[in-house]
């Protein structure tokens, strides 16, 4: 494919599959990664990082070919029977994003982002006590399969790491981007068509 006909391709999964609802939010998948996209804008963040928080969850939306996923199970509390579940995701929608960012052709710096804001939760919730508490149940409960807090030599590493701003950064809009009814205030997934194009035009030079 062309880097045209993969950033259609991009849009048009992101439109196709990103209707359901966000995992365990009042929004759909779709709206969250605008959401998320849209923060990047406002804080004048490079186009990189805005197209990393654009495709964060692309792990979460674009069909496997493997019929071995795995979804991250929780039991629901109060419900009596001890038999239902909740899904609070993909196992790994990080890396699977970012593996598939590559496939494509996307720069390192973008895929390591998306693969990084898992990560940069578990950072968060280890460096700082009061983030834990703006998390959604969702991504509390999230949390528990993704190993917790970070510590010991996972923590110093992440700390070093030369992108840790930009990740933070990442996962601080990831958060906020879960405010439903702001369709109207929000650029739909087509207005960064040529955004990925022109990311994925240079990244071929």
């Amino acid at each position: 494919m062309t880097p045209l006909e993969k950033a259609t391709y991009l849009v048009t999964s992101l439109e196709q599959y990103g209707q359901g609802d966000y995992i365990g939010e009042s929004i759909s998948q779709l709206e969250h990664c605008l959401q998320a996209a849209h923060q990047a804008q406002k804080a004048g963040a490079q186009e990189d990082l805005i197209l990393a928080a654009l495709l964060h969850d692309i792990g979460q939306i674009t069909p496997l070919d493997s019929p071995k996923e795995i979804r991250m199970n929780l039991k629901n509390s109060g419900t009596g029977t001890g038999t239902e579940t909740e899904n609070v995701g993909r196992m790994g929608h990080e890396t699977i994003g970012a593996e598939y960012l590559r496939s494509l052709g996307f720069s390192e710096r973008v895929c390591r982002l998306v693969e990084s804001h898992v990560p940069a939760k578990r950072y968060l919730t280890a460096t700082n006590t009061a983030y834990y508490e703006t998390l959604s149940s969702a991504s509390k409960k999230s949390l528990e399969f993704q190993g917790g807090p970070f510590r010991g030599a996972e923590l110093a590493a992440f700390e070093r790491d030369p992108l840790r701003d930009e990740m933070v950064a990442l996962r601080l809009w990831d958060d906020a981007a879960k405010v439903p009814g702001i369709e109207a205030q929000t650029p739909r997934a087509g207005e960064y068509r040529d955004m990925i194009r022109v990311h994925l035009e240079g990244c071929a030079v």
